[in-house]
C-alpha cells in the first residue's frame, strides 16, 4: 500500500512529508501471529482489534496475556517514496527496544521510549525497488534481566534485582509502571506508540522539535523574577535540512481578538540542526493565569525562519504560547516573613506571576496502560472534571510516560499546572556512559519539545528520590550515581534550555542550602542540615517541635492505620503536600464491566488478584520505606505459601476502616452487599482526604505557611483497589467529591482531638484578599431537632436554645479561628443512647456550621511578597457547609431521612435532579447513574442534608447511549443509613 504523502508547495517553501500513520502495517511474531496492524498503536491493541486476544483489562488476563509480553514483535509495511533529495525517517515514539530496518538493511536501533529518533535514509531509498519498512520490538521484560545480568551490581543489589521476571525495569528508558506499580498490572507493552514520517526538506527546513521560552528580562532558575521587567521571547528551533548562514527569525503573536504583533528576532545564530534568536516583547500583553485565578489568555506565536539572501521562507513553527511565570520558591524565609509569623527555613511554594497561591489537586497518572488509545475526549472529560473540582495543578507523576504536547494544550485552557517529572522512580539508576547519554537525550528533548506551555509548572528529577538516598544510600557511592544524574546531568538540561522553569531532584526534597549558576551542579542539597528550629504551639493545640524533619519542607505521608485516620496529632507538618491518601474500591458498576458476578466479593480471586497494595510493614511506612520495597514487589509471581496473603492484608485495611468508623452493611443480597461495602470503602477514603487537606490548608495560617496539597491520586488505569478518584471508565468516587468540597476557596472545618475532646472551627481561605462573612452554627439531633447546648467559651447567654452566628474576618491565604469547645464531652455522654445531666447523648447529636463571606478590597494583603502586575477579579461570595459528630457514625444514631429524588430534562446537555432529606439528617448522601447507559458526572455528590433540605444537582451528559434520556428514571440515591437497610 502507498503511504500518504503530503507535499508543501505554497509557493514559499516546498517539502515532501509521507505520513506513517495509519492502519496499513502488519504484526508479526515470527511464529504464529500475522495480522493488520497500525500505527501508532501497540502490539496489545493490535492482537486485541484482530480478535487473538481478549480485552487484556477485562478478568485476569494480564497474567494469561503474559505470552505477549514475552514475545518479540514486528511492524512492517511497504512505501512508496521517491528520491527526491536527502530522505530522513522520523519517529516520535518507539517503545522500547527496536531495530529498525529498510530493504533489509538496518537503518538503526533504538532503546528509549522517550525519544525522538531520526535516521538519514537518503542511500538506502535507492537500493530496492518495494522498499518494506521494518520494526522489529524485543521483549522489554526479556532484555532488562539480560542488561542487568552485566549491569552495575550496587544498582543491582538496591533495587533486588536477581534474575526474577519483571525486575530489571531500571535498565529500560520505558515507563516503569508498565512492569507493574502498586495501582497497575504488569502489560510491558511494544510497538511504535507515538506517529513516524519521511521527511523530504528539499529546499527548505523541516522542524523535528522547537523550544519557545517566555521570561522576564534578568530572570534566572528557581528564583523570583522581577515583575517589572519587560518579557524576553527567546526562540530556538531544531530542524532537518541544509541551515543557510545568513537565516533570519521573525515573530507574530497573535492574540484572541486576531490582534497581531510582529518582531524580528535578533541575536540570531545556529549550528548544523537548530537555529535561535530572541526578542524583547515591548507592547502590553494579558498574563495567564491558573483556574480560579484569572483569565487563561493564550496567544498564537509563529516563528518564521527565512533565508537572508532572498527572504525564502524555509520554516515556520505555529506554537499556541501564555505569558506568566511561575517559580518554586526555595529561598530562606526572609525576615519580613518571619515578621509575618512565618517560622524560619526555607521557603517551598509556588508563585504566579509575581504572587503565591495555595496549589490545589492531585497526582496524574497515565490515563491508560496503553497510550495510543488515549483521545482527546478522556482528557478533556478528565480535565473538566479537574477544573470543576476547584484544583489549579495535578503533579504529573513518573514514571508514566511524558504527555504529549495536545493535553498540555488542554491544561492551558484549562488554567491547570503541570508539575513535570523526569522518568525516574523509586530506584537507584546505571551511570555508565551509554545510559547517560540516553538520559541526557530524553531531558533534552522534551524540555525543549513542551517548554512553551504556560501550564509547565515544573520540572523535577524523579519520584522519591532523595528521600530514599537519605533513608538507605546517604553513606554508599550510589549518593554519588544520584547526584551525577540529578544535580548534575538533567539539571544541565534544563538550565542550558530554559530560564522560565524551575527544577528539583526529586519530588520528595529537602531543598538547597545555595544555588550557584556557574558550577556544574547548581543545586547544593540541603540533605539532612538544618538548624533547629523552635518549639511553638499551634494556637493552644498540641505543640510542634520544628526540628531536622521540618526542613523536609514537601511532605510524602501515607497512614495505614485507620485508627490514627482523623488524629491529627499524625498527620505530617510541613511546608507542601504532595501525596497523600488511602486507598478504595471501585464502584459495583466498574467491577461489573470487568468481573463476572460469581467474582463480586472481597475475597474473590478476581478482586485479590486485582489489588497490588501490599502492607509494607508497619502501617505508617515513611515515603524511603515504601519506595525501596514497592520497587521490589513482584505482584503476579509470588512463590510464598500463600500467595495472596499480601493482597489479603491490603485489603483488609480497607475493611477495617469502614469497620472502625461507619455503620457495616449487613445485607442478604450477595450483590447489594458488595456494593454497599465498595460505597463504604469510598465513603472513609473521601472522608480521610478531607480530614487530611484541611489540616493542611489550615496550615497556610500557621507557622509551617503550608502552601500546596496534592492527594494521591487522580484517577485509575484499570478496576481494581487503588488511590484513585476516578475510576478507569470514567465515574467519579466520592473522594473526587469531598475534594472538591474541601478545596472551595472559603471553607469552615471542625478540628478534633479525641484525645482531650477539644473542638476547634476554623474558617480558611486561599483568595489573595481577606474575606470577611458570617457563620451560623447550630446543635442538631439526627431527627432534625434543635438541641440546647452549653454555649462554646466566652459566649453569651451561657446557654443556647437556637441557631447562634459568628462573625469573622480572614486574611489573604489564612486561617482563622472562630469556635472552640474545649471539652466536647462534657456537654455529652460517651454512652450511645444515654443521657448525662444535660439531658443529651453524644450518639445523637451534630454541629452544623455554615458560612458565607465575600472578599474585601485589595488592600492591607500584607502575606503577598510580591505584588503581580495584574490581578484576577474576585468572586462576590463564598459558601461552605460542614458537620460535626462527637462520636463516629459506627457509633451515631443514624435515622431513616427518607430521601426522595426528582429530576428536570429540560436542560440541554445537563440533567437536574433534586434530593430531598424529609425525615431526618442524611449523611453522605450518593446519587449514582446506571453503567452503559450514559456517560458524565454530577456537579455535586456525597454530601449532607439536614431534615427538610433539599439540594439540586446537574448531571453533566458526555454521552446518552439511550438516545431519550430514558436513563434517568434509573438514576438512585442513597446515605449511610442504607447501609443498615436490607434490601
Amino acid at each position: 500500500m502507498i503511504a500518504a504523502a503530503l507535499f508543501f508547495a505554497t509557493g514559499i517553501f516546498a517539502q515532501n512529508i509521507i505520513d506513517l500513520s495509519g492502519p496499513d502495517w502488519k504484526l508479526e511474531n515470527g511464529i504464529n501471529v500475522s495480522i493488520p496492524a497500525s500505527m501508532p498503536s501497540q502490539a496489545h491493541l493490535d492482537l486485541f482489534a484482530a480478535g487473538v486476544i481478549d480485552d487484556p483489562l477485562a478478568s485476569d488476563n494480564d497474567i494469561q496475556q503474559l505470552w505477549v509480553q514475552r514475545s518479540n514483535w514486528t511492524y512492517s509495511k511497504q512505501i512508496d517514496v521517491a528520491e527526491d533529495g536527502t530522505t530522513w525517517l522520523v519517529f516520535d515514539g518507539l517503545d522500547t527496544f527496536t531495530r529498525i530496518q529498510l530493504c533489509n538493511q538496518t537503518v538503526g536501533n533504538t532503546s528509549n521510549q522517550f525519544r525522538q529518533f531520526y535516521f538519514n535514509i537518503t542511500d538506502l531509498v535507492k537500493q530496492c525497488d518495494s522498499p518494506v519498512l521494518s520494526l522489529n520490538f524485543g521483549s522489554a521484560t526479556k532484555i532488562v534481566l539480560e542488561l542487568a545480568k552485566t549491569g552495575d551490581l550496587l544498582v543491582n543489589a538496591a533495587n533486588g534485582v536477581d534474575g526474577q521476571e519483571f525486575q530489571g525495569k531500571v535498565y529500560a528508558r520505558k515507563e516503569q509502571n508498565d512492569f507493574g506499580w502498586d495501582w497497575s498490572p504488569s502489560f510491558a507493552p511494544a510497538g511504535p506508540w507515538r506517529p513516524g514520517r519521511i521527511v523530504q526538506p528539499q529546499e527548505s527546513l523541516y522542524v523535528r522539535n522547537a523550544l519557545l521560552d517566555i521570561y522576564r528580562e534578568g530572570q534566572l532558575n528557581n528564583l523570583p523574577p522581577d515583575q517589572s521587567k519587560p518579557w524576553i521571547f527567546n526562540a530556538s528551533v531544531d530542524v532537518l535540512g541544509e541551515i543557510p548562514t545568513n537565516v533570519s527569525m521573525h515573530l507574530r503573536l497573535t492574540d484572541s481578538e486576531a490582534s497581531s504583533t510582529d518582531l524580528e528576532l535578533s541575536n540570531v545564530y545556529h549550528n548544523n540542526e537548530t537555529v535561535t534568536g530572541s526578542s524583547v516583547i515591548g507592547s502590553e500583553v494579558k498574563l495567564w493565569w491558573p483556574n480560579g485565578m484569572g483569565e487563561q489568555q493564550l496567544y498564537n506565536a509563529t516563528v518564521t525562519l527565512r533565508a537572508g539572501d532572498d527572504d525564502r521562507i524555509l520554516a515556520t513553527v505555529n506554537r499556541r504560547v501564555g505569558f506568566r511565570t511561575v517559580v518554586l520558591n526555595l529561598e530562606p524565609v526572609s525576615k519580613a516573613q518571619q515578621a509575618l509569623g512565618t517560622a524560619p527555613g526555607n521557603n517551598w511554594h509556588f508563585e504566579i506571576n509575581g504572587h503565591e497561591f495555595y496549589a490545589k489537586g492531585s497526582n496524574l497518572v497515565p490515563p491508560d496502560v496503553f497510550w495510543p488509545r488515549v483521545n482527546e475526549t478522556k482528557i478533556r472529560h478528565l480535565f473538566e472534571s479537574v477544573a470543576a473540582a476547584n484544583m489549579n495543578m495535578l503533579r504529573v507523576w513518573s514514571s508514566g510516560a511524558y504527555l504529549p504536547g495536545w493535553i498540555y494544550d488542554i491544561a492551558d485552557e484549562a488554567g491547570i499546572l503541570l508539575w513535570s517529572e523526569f522518568e525516574f522512580s523509586d530506584a537507584e539508576y546505571p551511570t555508565n556512559s551509554s545510559y547517560l547519554a540516553n538520559y541526557e537525550a530524553e531531558a533534552y528533548y522534551n524540555v525543549r519539545r513542551v517548554n512553551h506551555h504556560p501550564s509547565l509548572a515544573l520540572w523535577a528529577g524523579g519520584n522519591e528520590l532523595e528521600a530514599v538516598i537519605l533513608a538507605f544510600f546517604f553513606n554508599s557511592p550510589l549518593k554519588e550515581q544520584y547526584e551525577l544524574i540529578f544535580q548534575e546531568l538533567l539539571i544541565k538540561c534544563v538550565y542550558a534550555n530554559t530560564r522560565s522553569i524551575s527544577y528539583i531532584p526529586s519530588s520528595t526534597y529537602n531543598g538547597y542550602l545555595s544555588l550557584d549558576f556557574n558550577s556544574s551542579r547548581p543545586q547544593i542539597p540541603r540533605y539532612n542540615n538544618a538548624t533547629d528550629g523552635e518549639l511553638y504551639s499551634d494556637t493552644g493545640s498540641t505543640p510542634y517541635t520544628f526540628t531536622t524533619s521540618f526542613y523536609s519542607h514537601d511532605t510524602d505521608s501515607y497512614n495505614y492505620n485507620a485508627e490514627q485516620a482523623f488524629n491529627l496529632s499524625v498527620y505530617p507538618v510541613g511546608r507542601f503536600a504532595d501525596e497523600f491518601g488511602f486507598h478504595s474500591m471501585p464502584s459495583l458498576q466498574t467491577w461489573q464491566e470487568v468481573i463476572p458476578e460469581s467474582e463480586l466479593s472481597f475475597d474473590s480471586y478476581s478482586v485479590v488478584h486485582r489489588n497490588r497494595h501490599v502492607p509494607f510493614g508497619s502501617a505508617d511506612a515513611d515515603a524511603a520505606t515504601r519506595a525501596i520495597q514497592r520497587n521490589r514487589q513482584q505482584p503476579i509471581l509470588n512463590t510464598d505459601s500463600d500467595p495472596n496473603a499480601g493482597s489479603r492484608a491490603g485489603i483488609k485495611e480497607m475493611t477495617d476502616a469502614v469497620k472502625l468508623w461507619y455503620p457495616q452493611p449487613f445485607k442478604s443480597d450477595p450483590v447489594a452487599n458488595f456494593s454497599a461495602w465498595t460505597w463504604s470503602t469510598q465513603v472513609f477514603q473521601a472522608d480521610y482526604y478531607a480530614s487530611q487537606i484541611a489540616f493542611y490548608r489550615r496550615g497556610s495560617g500557621s507557622r509551617e505557611r503550608q502552601l500546596g496539597s496534592l492527594y494521591w491520586q487522580l484517577e485509575d488505569v484499570w478496576a481494581a483497589p487503588t488511590w484513585a478518584s476516578i475510576e478507569a471508565n470514567g465515574r467519579h468516587k466520592v473522594s473526587y467529591y469531598s475534594a472538591k468540597d474541601i478545596f472551595s476557596p472559603v471553607i469552615v472545618r471542625p478540628y478534633f482531638d479525641n484525645s482531650t475532646q477539644k473542638i476547634e472551627v476554623w474558617v480558611t481561605s486561599d483568595q489573595w484578599m481577606p474575606v470577611v462573612g458570617t457563620a451560623v452554627f447550630e446543635w442538631i439531633d439526627w431527627h432534625g431537632n434543635v438541641l440546647s447546648v452549653s454555649a462554646p467559651n466566652a459566649f453569651t447567654p451561657s446557654y443556647l436554645n437556637e441557631t447562634f452566628e459568628i462573625p469573622f474576618t480572614v486574611g489573604a491565604i489564612n486561617t482563622t479561628r472562630i469556635l472552640t469547645y474545649n471539652n466536647v464531652s462534657s456537654l455529652f455522654s460517651n454512652q450511645q443512647g444515654a443521657s448525662n445531666t444535660t439531658g443529651l447523648a453524644a450518639s445523637n447529636a451534630l454541629l452544623r456550621m455554615s458560612i458565607s463571606a465575600s472578599p474585601t478590597s485589595y488592600s492591607n494583603t500584607p502575606t503577598l511578597v510580591h505584588q503581580p502586575r495584574s490581578i484576577p477579579p474576585a468572586q462576590a461570595t463564598f459558601t461552605h457547609s460542614s458537620y460535626f459528630h462527637p462520636l463516629p457514625l459506627s457509633q451515631s444514631m443514624l435515622v431513616d431521612p427518607a430521601l426522595t429524588l426528582s429530576y428536570d430534562t429540560s436542560y440541554i446537555g445537563q440533567v437536574a435532579f433534586t434530593v430531598t432529606a424529609e425525615k431526618g439528617v442524611a449523611a453522605w448522601v450518593w446519587l449514582d447513574y446506571p453503567s452503559g447507559d450514559v456517560q458524565g458526572y454530577f456537579d455535586d455528590n456525597g454530601f449532607w442534608l439536614a431534615k427538610g433540605e433539599y439540594r439540586t444537582v446537574m448531571f453533566v451528559v458526555w454521552e446518552d447511549w439511550t438516545g431519550d434520556r430514558g436513563w434517568t428514571e434509573k438514576v438512585t440515591v442513597r446515605s449511610l443509613w442504607d447501609n443498615l437497610v436490607d434490601e
